[in-house]
Parts: structure tokens; sequence; C-alpha cells
């Protein structure tokens, strides 16, 4: 079932035709591309799928970051710093719902293997398509 937000139901057209099935596979490159950037070791090009705005939201464990800048650094910490390594990501169970025609929910699992360990986890995602294409401007992440 497909929602309109308020800024669509306030000013039609603003945000122009949307072709759902587009709209998608959109949604689904912008996955794809962040498992790939990632699986090379590209931190930067993962977070090519993210808002870079001091608005975006990454909410794991009981820890908020806001912030294109902060989550990138959270990431860095997390996976390239000292001892650390990002290994081979996956996302699996994707579910993609179109709210309207400029918001999205995505909900799926990840899964990365590491050299000693595999952890998995459930997320939610949150999608706005700006002029640049479609990013997660949320990102609620459990493992």
């Amino acid at each position: 079932m497909r929602f309109a937000c308020l800024v669509c139901l306030l000013l039609p057209g603003l945000t122009g035709a949307s072709d759902p099935a587009k709209d998608r596979a959109a949604i689904r490159k912008v996955l794809d591309d962040q498992v790939v950037a990632w699986n090379k070791g590209d931190l930067e090009g993962f977070m090519i799928g993210y808002w870079k705005s001091k608005d975006l939201s990454f909410f794991s464990g009981n820890a908020k970051t806001a912030g294109w800048q902060a989550t990138l650094e959270r990431y860095r910490k997390a996976y390239q710093a000292e001892g650390k390594e990002m290994g081979k990501l996956s996302f699996e169970e994707l579910s993609i719902e179109l709210l309207c025609d400029d918001h999205a929910l995505v909900r799926g699992r990840f899964r990365l293997r590491l050299s000693k360990e595999a952890p998995t986890g459930i997320f939610t995602l949150v999608l706005r398509k700006l002029p640049e294409g479609w990013r997660i401007i949320h990102d609620h992440t459990s493992s």
C-alpha cells in the first residue's frame, strides 16, 4: 500500500510524476552500490548512499549519530581503525516500500563476513528522492 506524505498532498506535482518500478530499481541500485563499495574497502563510496547532510540520522544499539560526517567517522572507528576489518557485506530479505513520490521505507538484513565472526542484523532505512537521486536519510540498524 502506498501512502501520500504531507508534502506530496499539499504540493502535488512538486516531485513530478513517479514511476514505482523505476524508483524501486533506483533504490535497489543505491543499496547494491553500497555493497560493492564496502566489499572493495571503499568507505567513502559506501557513504554515497547516505544523504550528505547534518540532518542524516543513524541509530544503532543504544547510540544515535547525527550527520553524514559523524556517521562516516562512526564507520571508520568500527571498521577501519587499528585491528578492525571491513569484511564482506551482503544485504538480504529486502523489502522496498514507496511511501509517496519522494520517500521510501526499506527493511532488510545485513550479513558481514569477517575473519573470525559473521555478524548479522536487521535494518530499517528511510530514503528520500533528492536532486542527486535516492539517498538514505535515516538508518536504524540492530544486530
